[in-house]
């Protein structure tokens, strides 16, 4: 389907936004319950720096995997089996009595959704054309979705019925969820037999791609600072603020997402437009937007009162949401189609890899020099990330975007 009109297939994205929805709850609901969770196994903060970031790199190790199989096999199946494996793996955390218990569930539940992205976004690839962009921001608004869910969801059960309870429910709901999706759910092209695909497909031709390595660079720098931010802000509102779990949990990812949900839906109708005219346009978005977020991650970091902070994360959220519009759209205008989950797979495990280093990184810099101050240095990432994506614009995206549309219209050429 390329149509956002009457033959926009709703099930199918619905289906899909409530997978995403509990991939990014599940992911999420953890940090929300962070200081319950550690006051109940009597955990430091760099164990739980660790556990965090050993979530992010199981996610970076299994990612390469997933692009494999999702180019190579029936996305349908790769999406479901991903499902049923991380919520199985989120029920069963609820039982953890330790740190060693606590890093596996959560490493199982991490390399599990590793699989989700790349199949998801690429069969997403297949049903939209025209309007991708827009397909790809109705998709997106899920991840934001969640995220507010488990803040205020996983806060006051955390509060009032303790943190297992939070595990017991979200694991419980996405099994449900995986029955529902294996009877309705449509499936794309299998692969297997037009091309054949290896694990290192993905890197090479991610290597191999000026623009897609700029890309990743980028959206590097931007996961690195998400990361950190989802794992450390509720409870810097809890412990500089004051705040209950619930309230902490509820404001720390609300004002973000509630802002990045309607940059995301601006800016992905926004860049199908210039994309008509201009394909660099989706890049543009991204860039400005990583430049013009830089200052209120800083602000978010160093305010002195709970308006300012909500203000900064307000903002932060409305720039980070534009350039998540257009993460997968802009990696696919100079990546052929035949091998997009395989090349968007290398950029995830590039960025998770590096970004998993995040969450203990601020739990050290906590102990040392204050979570305000780690905070606060996340907006040097931010423009780090603008500058590579303007160096890909004036450097290397016309050629890259060249190449593409040479190697799609000869492989046209030999269908008919």
């Amino acid at each position: 389907m390329s149509s956002l009109g009457k033959k926009f297939n709703w099930e199918f994205i619905v289906l899909l936004w409530f997978a995403f929805f509990f991939n990014q709850a599940d992911r999420q609901v953890f940090n929300i319950a962070l200081p319950a969770v550690r006051e109940d196994l009597g955990l430091n903060d760099v164990q739980l720096g660790l556990i965090a970031s050993a979530f992010i790199l199981a996610i970076g190790i299994f990612v390469p995997i997933a692009g494999y199989v999702g180019d190579r096999f029936s996305k349908k199946t790769v999406i479901l089996l991903s499902l049923l494996i991380w919520t199985c793996a989120t029920f069963f955390t609820g039982f953890s009595a330790g740190f060693l218990l606590l890093i596996i569930l959560r490493s199982i539940v991490g390399g599990a959704e590793a699989f989700y992205a790349p199949a998801a976004n690429a069969l997403i690839g297949e049903k939209f054309k025209s309007n991708l962009g827009q397909a790809m921001a109705i998709h997106q608004t899920a991840l934001y979705v969640g995220i507010i869910g488990s803040g205020v969801i996983g806060g006051y059960l955390t509060e009032h019925y303790g943190w297992r309870m939070v595990f017991y429910i979200f694991g419980g709901i996405g099994i449900v969820l995986f029955i529902l999706m294996f009877l309705r759910l449509e499936d794309g092209v299998a692969r297997s037999k037009e091309q054949k695909v290896t694990m290192l497909d993905g890197i090479k031709n991610l290597v191999a791609n000026r623009t897609a390595v700029l890309l990743t660079s980028a959206f590097t720098c931007m996961v690195f600072v998400n990361v950190g931010y989802l794992t450390w802000t509720s409870t810097f509102l809890h412990e500089k603020f004051g705040l209950s779990l619930t309230e902490a949990g509820f404001s720390s990812m609300f004002y973000h997402h509630a802002f990045a949900f309607v940059g995301v839906m601006l800016a992905g109708k926004l860049s199908d437009k210039l994309a008509i005219k201009n394909a660099g346009g989706r890049l543009k978005i991204q860039a400005f937007a990583l430049l013009l977020g830089a200052p209120f991650i800083f602000l978010m970091g160093l305010g002195t009162s709970l308006p300012i902070v909500y203000v900064a994360l307000s903002i932060f959220g409305l720039f980070r949401g534009m350039y998540d519009s257009n993460i997968y759209a802009s990696l696919f205008s100079v990546v052929d189609e035949r091998i997009r989950a395989s090349v968007s797979s290398a950029m995830i495990m590039c960025s998770y890899i590096i970004a998993s280093l995040a969450p203990v990184a601020l739990g050290y810099f906590k102990t040392v020099f204050g979570l305000t101050n780690g905070l606060a240095s996340l907006a040097l990432f931010y423009i780090l990330g603008g500058v590579l994506l303007f160096i890909a614009l004036k450097f290397t995206f016309a050629k890259d975007r060249a190449i593409v549309l040479e190697i799609t219209e000869e492989r046209h050429e030999l269908e008919k």
